[in-house]
């Protein structure tokens, strides 16, 4: 193969992973601050994605335009959510190993009243539209623009909120409770505000990606599961709790699953995908990125 097609390869697969990265960022920050494995995270992927759809084909407003709405209803939902159930859950666990469990069983069944509520309101058919189809190209390599514009913006979400809980107070209190969840509230941290806005922010960004996706593929009710799966095993790559280990993690993946697939077969990227976390948890139980 010509450099010019292992660079378009290697490019592919960046791309991708762009997408692995802000989904697994959003659920690795739900999981790092509050210990929930929100298991129904790929859900609210595929409703921002159809709410972007709909917004386009009904409305004709542009997604690109969408997406700080996008974002805002996720997050409002996602703050919904963790006061009608993971809140609940939490107070009424006697120790953190119980709500773990408890969290995981109540993201199971959000995950199928989500799908199940999507297939109701707009049925079970795959959607799509063409924005931004057209052709770039960069030398020997020709993406298209939407693809692009996806990985610019994963990207800079994904290096921005890094910044965010690395530079800002905010973001400082985040990481104290991320280390001590006792020493961070005895020394005055807001758990009760804090909680619920973390994990719609992670909603959001969830949302945010489902967006872009409807930019570049066909959508359904069934898309967010593999999306869910894809994401713990970026988690595992990166180390739980570690935001920037997601980032590099869900590359590193996105470039794994493409050179993979090119030279076996397409259909056998989850395999690849569920090899990496296999070996991962073997030899490196606590992320390839943790010190």
């Amino acid at each position: 193969m010509s450099p010019s097609g292992w660079a378009e390869l290697l490019a592919g697969g960046l791309i991708t992973g762009s997408i692995y990265a802000l989904v697994a960022i959003g659920l690795n920050l739900q999981y790092g601050l509050m210990r929930i494995m929100n298991i129904s995270h790929g859900e609210f992927l595929m409703l921002g994605a159809f709410l972007t759809w709909w917004a386009h084909t009904a409305w004709g407003i542009s997604p690109l335009l969408f997406l700080p709405a996008a974002f805002a209803l996720l997050m409002l939902v996602g703050m919904a959510v963790h006061w009608l159930c993971f809140r609940q859950v939490a107070a009424r666990a006697p120790n953190v190993e119980v709500f773990e469990a408890r969290s995981l069983m109540v993201g199971f069944g959000l995950m199928f009243f989500v799908q199940n509520t999507a297939l109701l309101a707009w049925g079970g058919d795959l959607r799509g539209y063409d924005y931004l189809a057209e052709p770039v190209q960069f030398a020997d390599m020709r993406f298209t623009v939407n693809k692009l514009v996806l990985f610019g913006i994963t990207l800079a979400l994904s290096l921005a909120l890094i910044a965010l809980l690395r530079l800002t107070l905010l973001g400082k209190a985040v990481r104290a409770l991320m280390q001590s969840p006792v020493g961070a509230q005895l020394v005055g941290i807001n758990t009760r505000r804090l909680h619920p806005l973390m994990f719609g922010i992670g909603l959001g960004l969830s949302g945010v990606a489902g967006a872009l996706l409807s930019m570049t593929y066909e959508i359904s009710p069934s898309m967010g599961e593999p999306y869910t799966v894809t994401a713990l095993i970026v988690i595992t790559l990166g180390g739980f709790g570690s935001l920037a280990g997601s980032l590099v993690g869900g590359l590193l993946l996105g470039v794994v699953e493409a050179l993979g697939t090119h030279f076996t077969s397409p259909s056998l990227k989850m395999l690849l995908s569920y090899s990496v976390f296999i070996g991962v948890l073997i030899w490196r139980p606590n992320g390839l990125f943790s010190r």
